[in-house]
């Protein structure tokens, strides 16, 4: 059974920090392309941060600079460093794991978890 369990939200005032973490099971996580999405109340999900498996990473314009998300493959975690918070980065946070191969598509979620930054 595959899950995704995530970590590490809560409450923070604007310029705070706050790590979130990922921690998979039921996956070879190694050769997964890990993925953050967030949704804020009354918008579409969309994607924040990606770590391929050579641990590439790209970003949303609006968090470069602020997040950086990495992969302990020891671990099997993905993490989401996330500072100079603003109001704006409010919502729920999701881990995404990916895996397209040539006939095959793996696509896993976790529950989320809930950041909301106060200004």
């Amino acid at each position: 059974q595959v899950q995704l369990v995530e970590s590490g939200g809560g409450l923070v005032q604007a310029g705070g920090s706050l790590r979130l973490s990922c921690t998979t099971s039921g996956i070879i996580f190694s050769i997964y392309t890990m993925r953050w999405y967030r949704q804020a109340p009354g918008k579409q999900r969309e994607l924040v941060a990606a770590v391929t498996r050579g641990r590439s990473t790209n970003y949303a314009d609006s968090v470069k600079g602020r997040f950086t998300a990495s992969r302990d493959n020891a671990k099997n975690t993905v993490y989401l460093q996330m500072n100079s918070l603003k109001a704006e980065d409010t919502g729920v946070y999701y881990c995404n794991a990916l895996n397209v191969q040539i006939g095959r598509k793996d696509d896993y979620w976790g529950q989320g978890t809930q950041v909301t930054v106060s200004s």
